[in-house]
C-alpha cells in the first residue's frame, strides 16, 4: 500500500444483536489511526447475513457507539461520497463484480443441493480431511450451467481457489503470515437468495470505498487468503491487515463470554460505568504507550496512538481494573456533573436528596448502578434479621437503651453529627458496637454508606420510623 494514501479505516458491524465490546476497542483503534493521519473514520453497516438480523439493532448500535462520545465521518446515518453505507443497498454493486469474476474464470456457479453439501462434509469429516467443497460444479460446461439457470435449479457462486499455492501477506501486529491454499475452501461469494457473503461484499466495499487499513479479530485470520485472492483476481491494492487479538475472561481462561458478565458495549453503559472510562480500559487492552501512562483522553490516545504497539498476546478483560478506571473518572467530576448522573440512576429521588448524597458517596461509587444498593434503605424498609443489630457481641438490652436514645436525640434533627459523638462519649459506649447497631436498624445492613451523613435524605419521619421498628425486633 502507498505511503501516500490518505488513511481511511472502518468499523462494520453486523446489525445481529448488541455491539459487542471487543468490536468496541477495534472501533477504538480504527478512529484512532484515521484520526492520527488526518484520515477518515467510516462506518458501515454490513447486513448480508438475513438469518441473523435483528429488528431495529441498526438504530441501536448507532446510539452505543455515539453514547460512548465517538462518531465517523462517513456512515448510512450522515452519508458520504461512497454512499450507501448498508450493504443490502449495494447489491446491484455486487452483481457487477461478481460477474467480471465469473466471466475471467475466478468464480463458477453451484448448482449442489444442502444434502448433498452436508453428506460430502460427514464422509470427508469421518475420513479425518479438512471439510471443504470438492469442486464438483466447477467443470460444468456452458451447456450445463444455463440449463440449470432455466430450469430455475438454485444456485450460489463460488471462489475458485489455485491448488497447492503459497499466500504470504505482512500482518501489521504479527508479521509475515503463510498460507497454503490446499487449506482454503472454495468460498460461497453470492448465497442461493443473491445476496452476497462477507467474505465478497467485505473486499468489494473496502476497495470501492478506498480503506487502507483493516483491524479485525484474529478469528478472521484464516479467511485472509481468500480475501487476498480477491484482491489479486480484481487486481485491486489490498488494504493494509492488522488482526487484533481476542479479549480473555477475567480469570484468563478462553475467549472472554457472557459467563464472566456481559459482553455488549450497551450493557456497561447501563450498567453505570463511565464512557470515558471504559475507553481508556480498552485502549490499554491490546496496546501500550511505550511508557506507565495509565490516563489518557480520547484526544491524548489519538495522539499516542501507534500500530507498532499493538499487543500479540491477548489480554485478559480485568474487571477489577475496569472498576479502578471507572473509580478514578467518577472521582474528577464536579458535583454538578455527578448530580446529573445520579439523577438518571436513581430516578426515584427527589433532588434535595440528590444533592445530599452526591459529596457523601461519590469517592466510595465504583460503578453508577451500585447506587441502587447503597441507597435501597431511603425508599424502603429494608428486612433484617434481630441477630444483625447485634454482630458485633452488643447485648439486646444495650442495643435497645442505644437506640432509645438516640431516637431522644433526633426528635431534634440538626447538628447530628456532633450531638451523636456526645451521645457516644456521655454513654461510654463502644463506638464500634453503637454504629454497627446503628447501621443495620437505618440501613438494613452491616455495610453501609456513612449512616449519619445520610440522614439528611432520609428524613427525620423516615428516621425514627426506622429506630422503632428495630426497636420492635430487640422487644
Amino acid at each position: 500500500m502507498s505511503d501516500t494514501k490518505v488513511v481511511r479505516t472502518r468499523i462494520a458491524p453486523s446489525p445481529t444483536g448488541e455491539l459487542h465490546i471487543g468490536t468496541l476497542r477495534t472501533l477504538l483503534y480504527d478512529y484512532a489511526l484515521a484520526k492520527k493521519n488526518n484520515g477518515q473514520f467510516i462506518f458501515r453497516l454490513e447486513d448480508t447475513d438475513q438469518k441473523r438480523y435483528v429488528e431495529g439493532s441498526e438504530k441501536r448500535l448507532i446510539e452505543t457507539i455515539k453514547d460512548y462520545g465517538l462518531n465517523w465521518d462517513e456512515g448510512p446515518d450522515v452519508g458520504g461520497p461512497y454512499s450507501p453505507y448498508v450493504q443490502t443497498e449495494r447489491l446491484d454493486i455486487y452483481q457487477k463484480y461478481i460477474q467480471e469474476l465469473i466471466d475471467k474464470g475466478f468464480a463458477y456457479y453451484c448448482f449442489c443441493s444442502q444434502e448433498r453439501l452436508d453428506s460430502l462434509r460427514a464422509s470427508q469429516k469421518a475420513a479425518g480431511h479438512l471439510p471443504k467443497y470438492d469442486q464438483h460444479c466447477l467443470h460444468l460446461s456452458k451447456e450445463e450451467i444455463q440449463k440449470n439457470l432455466d430450469a430455475k435449479i438454485p444456485y450460489t457462486i463460488r471462489m475458485v481457489i489455485p491448488k497447492n499455492e503459497t499466500i504470504i501477506f505482512e500482518d501489521a501486529i504479527r508479521g509475515k503470515i503463510k498460507f497454503n491454499t490446499n487449506d482454503v475452501d472454495d468460498q460461497v461469494l453470492i448465497k442461493s437468495n443473491g445476496i452476497p457473503t462477507y467474505h465478497f461484499a467485505a473486499v468489494v466495499d473496502d476497495h470501492l470505498m478506498k480503506i487502507t487499513h483493516v483491524f479485525r479479530g484474529e478469528e478472521w485470520l484464516t479467511s485472509t487468503p481468500k480475501h487476498l485472492l480477491l484482491y489479486r483476481y480484481f487486481n485491486w491494492e489490498p488494504p493494509q491487515f492488522a488482526h487484533l487479538t481476542v479479549l480473555l475472561n477475567p480469570d484468563g481462561k478462553g475467549k472472554m463470554s457472557k459467563r464472566s458478565g456481559s459482553t455488549h458495549a450497551r450493557a456497561f453503559l447501563d450498567d453505570g460505568y463511565l464512557p470515558e472510562a471504559m475507553l481508556n480500559f480498552l485502549m490499554l487492552l491490546g496496546w501500550n504507550p511505550g511508557n506507565n501512562q495509565e490516563f489518557f483522553t480520547l484526544d491524548e490516545f489519538v495522539k499516542e496512538f501507534s500500530i507498532e504497539h499493538l499487543h500479540k498476546k491477548s489480554p485478559v478483560f480485568d474487571r477489577k481494573k475496569l472498576d479502578y478506571f471507572n473509580g478514578y473518572y467518577l472521582r474528577q467530576k464536579t458535583d454538578d456533573q455527578l448530580f446529573d448522573l445520579f439523577k438518571k440512576f436513581l430516578p426515584q429521588a427527589t433532588d434535595n436528596q440528590i444533592k445530599t448524597l452526591v459529596p457523601v458517596l461519590k469517592d466510595r461509587l465504583v460503578k453508577l448502578s451500585d447506587l441502587q444498593t447503597q441507597t435501597k434503605f431511603l425508599f424502603e424498609d429494608v428486612e433484617y434479621d434481630k441477630d444483625l443489630l447485634l454482630k458485633k457481641g452488643t447485648t439486646p438490652e444495650l442495643a435497645k437503651v442505644m437506640l432509645t436514645k438516640t431516637k431522644e436525640l433526633l426528635s431534634n434533627f440538626s447538628d447530628i453529627q456532633n450531638r451523636i459523638t456526645n451521645l457516644i462519649g456521655e454513654n461510654n459506649w463502644n463506638v464500634g458496637e453503637f454504629f454497627m447497631v446503628f447501621r443495620v436498624a437505618i440501613c438494613g445492613s452491616a455495610f453501609t454508606p456513612p449512616v449519619v451523613d445520610c440522614l439528611p435524605a432520609l428524613g427525620k419521619e423516615s428516621t425514627l420510623r426506622k429506630l422503632d421498628i428495630a426497636l420492635n425486633k430487640l422487644s
